[in-house]
């Protein structure tokens, strides 16, 4: 008896796997997941390929609706789902986006070693975790006023940098150099304001983590050593998290209202959580100026924390930032619609590209690629979960013309955070890292179940497919070696 899922997917090869237009009726184009066949079971056993198949409903959504081999269920999109619509007639849905807005992961490098580092560990997580607040309604040590708070969302990562929270260098290896144009914070509700003034320069709780690690493997020297990479045992520092209460509120305020314009344009949807409205409508517009303001947020907050990362290890090592050689090697986001230009059927389209739990990952040569990089393609951050690994990345020319240059965002849950807790103990967990040399701090020790690595597919695996299928290539591994998280 074949399997359900072998029933409804036409596999393309041993990494491609398509929904037909036809297994729905009002799909508007095919789906296609990337995936193994193994991974396939829970995705299908999750019925995320439905949600796969609604998306497909988009007006104006062209080529493929996209899933990532991390794909688990979410708010209308699945995470890890991604969707192109014409700007000229398609839409813009923020639960193509996501809650949390522009979460992304910023990666610095530093000239420490394994030996230097391992000795010190537990005081630099205890100093990281005193000086980085984390955790559910974090509040940050920074202090800022309704008008500095819309400064932030106009400018971005350069208004905190302005104020010495990191160095002009980190601009430039920053997605969109940490600002989105045509932010207005006209657009952002008084109540998604109150929640961002407290909590900038927080880690959060979840999944959000800061991550001190070791290179543990390079697949290609030459790239890794372009990143400032250069060996096995060389320290980094990766930091995951987002535009916290701030842009979850902007997506709860648009998600209501573009609720309301899906009736005002006649538009059917077979799951009301795709809530949408035409991209040039004033709807629409407004939450794209809305969304850029908290992808402004995330982005300063990620630059407040890589500062005091770096403040850290100047304290703990006694070492300058220069002797450090604390240096940015990117930051990338994984929640964002944005728009870029494409040819589709050998004709350039301007269109509205959704990433929700999945990076850009464009190539070489590509203008929005960092100088310093345009020869190597933009580095992908892929955080795993904190008891295997993690990668960096390249985007491909086959990206471009098969994912809308986009790949992989992380592992993907396949335990809800419910039964993580109901099946595992944080305690547990702790000893279990601590027993394979990784140091964990945690605001609740009990919190820790929730991140298990039982409840995360294997990064190993998806990034396998990602770098099979071509539309990322592997360049370096590393592995955990000290962890805060909320």
């Amino acid at each position: 008896m074949p399997a359900p899922w072998q029933e409804i997917l036409n596999k393309i090869d041993d990494y491609r796997w398509e929904i037909p237009q036809s297994y729905k009726e009002g799909m508007l184009v095919p789906g296609l997941i990337f995936a193994s066949e193994s991974m396939l079971s829970h995705i299908c056993e999750e019925q995320v390929f439905q949600q796969v198949a609604n998306v497909a409903f988009l007006p104006g959504i062209v080529e493929h609706s996209l899933a990532m081999p991390d794909i688990h269920w979410g708010y209308g999109f699945p995470i890890g789902g991604v969707a192109a619509t014409r700007v000229k007639d398609g839409v813009i849905s923020p639960g193509g986006v996501g809650f949390d807005i522009n979460c992304g992961v910023r990666l610095l490098r530093t000239n420490l070693t394994e030996d230097e580092v391992r000795p010190k560990i537990e005081q630099l997580v205890a100093e990281l975790f005193i000086n980085v607040p984390s955790g559910v309604g974090s509040e940050g040590k920074i202090r800022v006023n309704k008008k500095e708070l819309d400064e932030v969302l106009i400018k971005g990562s350069p208004w905190i940098i302005e104020k010495g929270y990191g160095e002009a260098e980190d601009i430039v290896v920053t997605e969109e150099e940490g600002c989105m144009k045509g932010a207005n914070p006209d657009k952002v509700s008084i109540k998604a304001k109150k929640r961002g003034i407290p909590q900038l320069g927080t880690l959060g709780s979840g999944n959000h983590f800061l991550e001190v690690e070791i290179v543990d493997e390079i697949y290609d020297r030459d790239a890794a050593t372009a990143m400032g990479i250069s060996e096995t045992g060389q320290v980094l520092v990766l930091i995951h998290t987002g535009s916290r209460g701030f842009g979850h509120q902007v997506c709860t305020d648009y998600v209501a209202l573009l609720g309301e314009a899906v009736k005002r344009y006649g538009i059917n949807l077979p799951d009301r959580q795709l809530a949408c409205a035409p991209v040039h409508s004033p709807e629409g517009q407004d939450y794209l100026q809305a969304m850029s303001c908290a992808a402004n947020y995330a982005w300063t907050n990620r630059q407040c924390i890589a500062h005091w990362a770096r403040e850290c290890f100047i304290k703990v090592f006694s070492k300058s930032q220069r002797e450090l050689g604390m240096e940015q090697v990117y930051d990338v986001c994984h929640n964002m619609a944005k728009i870029e230009e494409y040819t589709i059927k050998s004709k350039k389209e301007t269109l509205c590209v959704h990433r929700k739990g999945a990076t850009r990952a464009f190539p070489a040569g590509h203008p929005d690629v960092p100088n310093i990089y345009r020869n190597i393609g933009q580095p992908v951050l892929i955080p795993g979960d904190m008891g295997r690994c993690s990668y960096v990345a390249l985007g491909t020319e086959t990206a471009m013309k098969e994912s809308f240059g986009s790949t992989c965002h992380g592992a993907g849950r396949i335990q809800s955070r419910s039964a993580a807790k109901r099946s595992l103990r944080g305690a547990d967990v702790a000893q279990a890292l601590a027993e394979r040399g990784i140091t964990v701090k945690a605001g609740s020790i009990a919190s820790l179940a929730e991140e298990a690595s039982q409840a995360y597919k294997d990064v190993n695996e998806v990034v396998n497919v990602t770098h099979m299928a071509g539309i990322s290539r592997k360049v370096v591994r590393a592995v955990p070696l000290g962890v805060i998280k909320g």
